[in-house]
């Protein structure tokens, strides 16, 4: 498993947009992707569990990769999260 903190800097948050362009990018990846914020487990690849996570605009959030890509997928959702999700 590997993992990496990242902060959420869209303003809005991860609302729907966000949240589905980030969950299309974790589907391209065998590992299981999950977001940790607020001492829940989130699953990356499901959109509405990405919204109800109530993620804002500031929130620190911590990446976690476990399986055989775990590496790439880690940097790649990682760097989607850095760039601002296309917004």
């Amino acid at each position: 498993m590997v993992s990496k903190t990242v902060v959420i800097k869209n303003e809005q948050g991860l609302h729907m947009r966000p949240a589905g362009v980030l969950a299309k990018e974790a589907a391209k990846y065998k590992s299981n992707i999950s977001l940790v914020f607020n001492g829940k487990k989130i699953n990356a690849k499901s959109v509405m569990n990405i919204i109800a996570g109530c993620m804002k605009c500031g929130s620190q959030i911590e990446v976690e990769c476990d399986g055989a890509d775990e590496q790439e997928a880690c940097e790649s959702i990682t760097a989607l999260i850095e760039s601002g999700l296309g917004e």
